[in-house]
Formats: structure tokens, C-alpha cells, sequence
């Protein structure tokens, strides 16, 4: 009798806020790789007089870690977008377990929904842009951020790239505002100016 090989499995711990300590387990994909724990505590310190009540999105959401920080900080809500299936099946669990009913997972491209533009949704506050490193997707995305209206006026958006990679050419209105390396990863907060 054959036996089948268990799915990989990777875990996810909340940081802060109500769900702090919690642990998720999502399933492991080649390329997934969640914000560390230090560089969320980071982030989300800088974030922390920002958060409470801001309309957030998270674009190439993966194992979700930044939108489930954020909703777990006091976002008000928090649309996260992955088109991989089996993430969108993990983070929308995640969602229900925590009991989020402000949080929403797409199975979309995030290309094809940025190009859609907000329609009736909140104007976003907080932006996270965590996509897989490599494949120029920060540049587009900024660029349809900005000309299909997502963004409020002040938006803050966190970025997450490869310091091997050069810098990404991003709108001209994100002033940099933080700006710091951990390994191989640059992370970066921009605040949107009018």
C-alpha cells in the first residue's frame, strides 16, 4: 500500500495585537515566504498611530501575515488578494478561525483587480506590497494604485523587496518616510502626498 506524502506546512505567528501569539499553519509553495516576525514588529510599529480604523489592502497577500497583523492591530478592514487557490483557502480560514469579519480574501490576479479600480470600497489607507521578489510587480502596481484611485490622500504604503534588486521606480507623490534592510530583504513605508 502506497502512502501519500504529507503537504508541507508552514507556520505563521501573530505578533500583536487581540490574535497576538496565535499560530496559523498555511501551505507551503515554493516563492511563499511571510514577512519575518522582527520586520512586522517593525513595520507595524511604524504603522501603530496609523492603524487603528484605516482601510487597509493587502496586495500579494501569500500566507496573509500582513493582513492578518493589520486586522489584528485595529484595522478597521482589510481586503487581502492572492490568486494562488490553496493560499486564498488557507488566509479565508484564518479569517473565519479569528473570527475577522472585516477582513476578505480574493482569489484573483492583483493586476486584474487594481485595473478594476475600488468601485464602491473605502479609499485605502494602508497598502502592503509584499509580492514575490523578482518579477518587477512593484513598479505596475504602484502605477495602477495611483491612476485607478485606490489610495486616500496620506496613504501609507509599506513596501517589500530583494536590496539585490533595484530600487523600484514608484509613483512621484510617495515620499519615503522609513527605509531599512534586514538580510536580504529591503523594507520600505511611503506616505502618499497630494
Amino acid at each position: 500500500m502506497a502512502t501519500r506524502r504529507s503537504e508541507k506546512k508552514g507556520l505563521l505567528r501573530i505578533v500583536g495585537g487581540q490574535w497576538r501569539g496565535r499560530k496559523l499553519e498555511f501551505s507551503a509553495a515554493d516563492g511563499l515566504r511571510p514577512t519575518a516576525d522582527r520586520i512586522r514588529e517593525t513595520l507595524f510599529n511604524w504603522l501603530a498611530s496609523d492603524l487603528h480604523g484605516a482601510h487597509c489592502l493587502d496586495l500579494f497577500s501569500g500566507s496573509g501575515a500582513l493582513g492578518l497583523e493589520a486586522l489584528s492591530r485595529g484595522a478597521a478592514s482589510c481586503l487581502l488578494v492572492e490568486q494562488a487557490r490553496q493560499a486564498r483557502i488557507d488566509i479565508s480560514a484564518h479569517l473565519a478561525t479569528l473570527d475577522a469579519p472585516h477582513g476578505e480574501c480574493l482569489e484573483i490576479d492583483a493586476f486584474e483587480l487594481l485595473q478594476r479600480g475600488p468601485g464602491h470600497r473605502a479609499a485605502i489607507d494602508i497598502v502592503f506590497m509584499d509580492p514575490p521578489f523578482g518579477h518587477g510587480l512593484l513598479e505596475p502596481a504602484g502605477t495602477l494604485l495611483e491612476q485607478k484611485g485606490w489610495l486616500a490622500e496620506g496613504a501609507l504604503i509599506y513596501v517589500e523587496s530583494s536590496r539585490r534588486e533595484p530600487a523600484p521606480v514608484l509613483p512621484d507623490n510617495w515620499q519615503l518616510h522609513r527605509d531599512k534592510t534586514a538580510g536580504d530583504v529591503r523594507y520600505q513605508l511611503f506616505v502618499r502626498k497630494p
